[in-house]
């Protein structure tokens, strides 16, 4: 396990522990409710102008909100478990430090795929009016005889073999590939570079894999929504307002200077 996947299971383990307190916190809240409400005979109205219609709203309202507190306690855990079973399901990120490799296998898969669905496609084609032969031909090339017999099987469109859509799909999805190990590549050349604009500090931060701004004081209230509009966001760790590094963080990065030029 690498740093960021450390950082990742460690997150993991925070919302589902997070998740937890709240599932806790809201049962005893409902059980809470509940015990309220179990001592009120079933059916029992409140009692107009009795002198004990305003205990019995006050009680009685207690243990709705209770109920209402239990309720919303556990739709908070059930949003924090979200959140933890997402951690990791995202794809590969760029702050994980084998991107790249991890990409390169990825790659290497894809690549592999194509070749299988071109290969099988040509038997399909040479054996169309004799598929007994083509399922043959299609094991000595690797295919297993039930993998065989179903690229003969038309599909609902009466297709054989793999179809168009999944050779130009996974042909996409290679190139898609390419391009981000390409520029995982080129970012792996970057070196921290820093400078000072309107009294705010640019770093783009080669080590950290962020575009940081590092302002003298706290932002005005108007500011901090630009930058949460371009994508930034507030890390205590860092005490700097941030995002990925990139070419699109750049620009977002120009387009709040330029907002506080204008302001």
């Amino acid at each position: 396990m690498n740093s960021y996947e450390a950082r990742q299971a460690a997150r993991k383990a925070r919302l589902e522990s997070r998740a937890e307190r709240l599932r806790a916190e809201a049962q005893a809240k409902l059980d809470a409710g509940k015990q309220m409400f179990s001592v009120i005979p079933f059916g029992q109205p409140i009692l107009v102008g009795h002198h004990s219609e305003r205990a019995d709203r006050n009680y009685r309202n207690r243990a709705h909100n209770k109920l209402g507190a239990g309720y919303a306690a556990l739709k908070a855990a059930e949003a924090v478990e979200r959140q933890a079973d997402a951690v990791g399901s995202g794809g590969i990120s760029s702050d994980d430090p084998d991107a790249t490799a991890k990409l390169r296998q990825q790659l290497a898969k894809a690549e592999a795929f194509q070749a299988r669905m071109v290969a099988g496609n040509a038997v399909v084609r040479r054996h169309k009016a004799d598929h007994a032969a083509g399922i043959v031909a299609l094991t000595k090339i690797g295919f297993s005889a039930d993998q065989a017999a179903k690229l003969f099987t038309p599909d609902f469109a009466g297709r054989l073999g793999f179809p168009s859509y999944a050779t130009t799909n996974n042909a996409a999805n290679i190139r898609r590939l390419k391009t981000r190990i390409a520029a995982l590549e080129t970012a792996a050349q970057r070196t921290t570079q820093e400078r000072t604009h309107l009294g705010v500090r640019i770093v783009e931060n080669a080590e950290e894999n962020r575009l940081q701004l590092f302002f003298p004081g706290k932002p005005s209230e108007p500011v901090r929504r630009e930058l949460k509009s371009f994508g930034f966001r507030w890390s205590p760790l860092a005490g700097a307002w941030q995002r990925q590094l990139s070419n699109g963080a750049a620009w977002a990065a120009e387009c709040v200077l330029k907002k506080l030029e204008a302001a």
